[in-house]
């Protein structure tokens, strides 16, 4: 990690903080249990830091490959470290304060912390659209099977991000229809779907990096990524489905 810019070392820094932040609340639960699913859990922080965690060393990882300016890089990944911090942080506060952090309004307190998790959520859209874009363009570094998997991993992403907006449009109408509690249990009705896809952008890219230092022909390789990757849509995509099917 010290061969790389101060942008990409400070994201992985700030990722491997927030992956220790969420296992932390391992600790926490065990010394203060609390159910572990619910509005009131300490799943949350301990998910919420993991993949926020995670998510930022791996786009960190992939957008090194991406042909930008190192500036526009710096500017994006920077942007996209501090609302990792954000959302980590508010979905945090809420579990010490032992109420829920999405679809919270009740006091001046909650509703800033609910309002500014569904703002950071419109700039995580925007910082990773703009990588998916790139993507998308061919303007990605290195053989064919590096650039599938780096544009469907990023495909697969903006799924999750769209499913995740899914999610806190049918909570918010939820919530606003028949309150809170019925706001809490359903509409997390496509968390499947979100974690799959969410991470896509991390396994393909690295399945393509594992098969780049085996003795295969790139043609393989790029096959072999194109297998990976039908297995996985299906994958989501039978996920998605039961999801929906329970939900009707």
């Amino acid at each position: 990690m010290t061969g790389r810019p101060p942008a990409e070392r400070a994201c992985h820094l700030v990722g491997l903080l927030l992956i220790a932040a969420g296992l932390s609340h391992l600790a926490v639960a065990a010394a203060d249990p609390r159910p572990w699913f619910g509005p009131l859990s300490w799943r949350k922080p301990v998910t919420f830091g993991l993949s926020f965690g995670g998510t930022l060393i791996a786009v960190t990882w992939v957008a090194s490959h991406l042909r930008l300016a190192a500036r526009t890089r710096a500017l994006l990944l920077g942007v996209f470290a501090a609302d990792c911090v954000l959302e980590v942080t508010g979905i945090t506060v809420q579990a010490w304060r032992h109420v829920p952090s999405h679809f919270n309004t009740e006091t001046p307190a909650d509703a800033l912390i609910a309002y500014s998790l569904a703002a950071g959520g419109a700039v995580l859209v925007a910082t990773l659209g703009a990588l998916a874009l790139l993507a998308f363009r061919g303007r990605v570094e290195g053989p064919p099977s590096r650039r599938l998997a780096l544009r469907a991993g990023f495909a697969l992403l903006l799924a999750g991000l769209g499913s995740g907006v899914a999610m806190i449009v049918r909570g918010v109408t939820l919530s606003r229809a028949q309150g809170p509690a019925t706001a809490y249990a359903e509409a997390g009705f496509l968390k499947g779907f979100h974690a799959l896809t969410l991470h896509a952008v991390l396994l393909l890219p690295a399945l393509a990096a594992y098969l780049a230092r085996r003795p295969l022909p790139e043609a393989r390789r790029t096959r072999l990524v194109a297998l990976a990757t039908a297995a996985y849509v299906l994958l989501c995509a039978a996920t998605l489905l039961l999801s929906l099917l329970q939900a009707a």
